[in-house]
């Protein structure tokens, strides 16, 4: 069976000093039927761009200048915009960054998802209103009759999360993209959420691509690993292969770094440097800069992937001559 998401050599650029900068740099990405893939990285890889892309909601100036994004066998970057909204929605949902700015802070919240859910089918306002009741049940709001009329200023961050969950869920979507679920929520929430959308999977058998930088997030809820750096996805594989045996130096530093999977009481060691910013990105290895690891090759040439295990990958100059059999990226 094929996989839900199948994307190939995806590239979008904004314009720069010196000509159109790739933020999303022609990446392949898989995400199977009823799996989670985590996409991971530092804030300014390119995770949310990635995101935008896929759902064909890049901010202008930027664009998609290459690739194919196919979903049940139809290359969305082909369909016409008419087409593409109908996708939205009801194939592929999206949870946005910030519930905060998300929704429309003069409408009440159960409006909005009512809305939502006529837009993506024929029924009337009082059958999509029991939908959107239901949903938030399905969500865990508390008390969800009283919450239909609340205006967003009325809700926690959390509650505002749930609405966002169950707006994005009301066309029952076989993917939902997660950007960054958790981001300023406080640590009980965070934990919340990472429980409701785990329940929700399980429950519904939809496929989640989950961005994030959060990596105890991920080794909760994701199947599958990508990590981002610097516009391009240097090293994939599941998530215990990921945990166990990282295989790219810019891996094996997120690990070391977070505190959750730190020996307690030791100094956690960080990894040297920043993420350069699009501008100074280089042709060759992007990670080369911050790696201790590097090498003539690394300066001078774009790695590739080498496979290290069954379906595990990574795009470093260090491992070449060291792969084994392994499956697609």
């Amino acid at each position: 069976m094929s996989a839900l998401l199948e994307v190939e050599g995806l590239t979008t650029t904004f314009p720069g000093r010196d000509g159109p900068l790739p933020i999303v740099d022609g990446n392949d990405l898989r995400v199977e039927r009823g799996e989670v893939l985590a996409l991971v990285g530092e804030s300014g890889c390119g995770k949310s761009m990635t995101a935008l892309s896929l759902m064909r909601l890049v901010p202008k100036p930027g664009k998609i200048v290459a690739g194919r994004v196919m979903l049940g066998g139809r290359n969305l970057l082909e369909l016409p915009v008419k087409e593409m909204r109908a996708v939205r929605g009801r194939r592929v949902a999206m949870i946005f960054q910030e519930p905060m700015t998300s929704l429309n802070p003069v409408i009440r919240v159960g409006d909005q998802v009512v809305e939502a859910i006529r837009l993506h089918e024929s029924v009337s306002r009082s059958q999509a209103r029991a939908r959107c009741l239901e949903l938030f049940g399905e969500v865990g709001i508390p008390d969800p009759e009283a919450r239909l009329d609340a205006y967003p200023h009325q809700l926690s961050g959390g509650l505002k999360q749930r609405v966002m969950i169950a707006m994005a869920l009301s066309a029952r979507p076989d993917l939902l993209i997660a950007d960054e679920p958790t981001t300023a929520l406080d640590v009980t929430i965070q934990a919340q959420i990472v429980r409701l959308l785990q329940d929700l999977q399980r429950r519904t058998g939809m496929s989640i691509l989950l961005i994030t930088h959060d990596l105890g997030i991920v080794n909760e809820l994701s199947d599958r690993v990508a990590v981002m750096y610097a516009g391009r996805i240097i090293e994939v594989g599941t998530r215990p292969e990921i945990f166990r045996a990282a295989a790219h130096p810019y891996t094996q530093g997120l690990l070391r770094s977070n505190p959750v999977l730190a020996t307690r009481g030791e100094r956690l060691p960080e990894i040297a440097g920043v993420v350069p910013s699009p501008e100074s990105w280089s042709e060759a290895c992007r990670f080369a800069t911050r790696c201790s690891r590097r090498f003539e090759p690394c300066l001078g040439e774009v790695p590739t992937a080498t496979f290290v295990g069954d379906g595990h990958w990574a795009a470093c100059h260090a491992l070449a001559g060291e792969s084994s059999e392994g499956g697609e990226p």
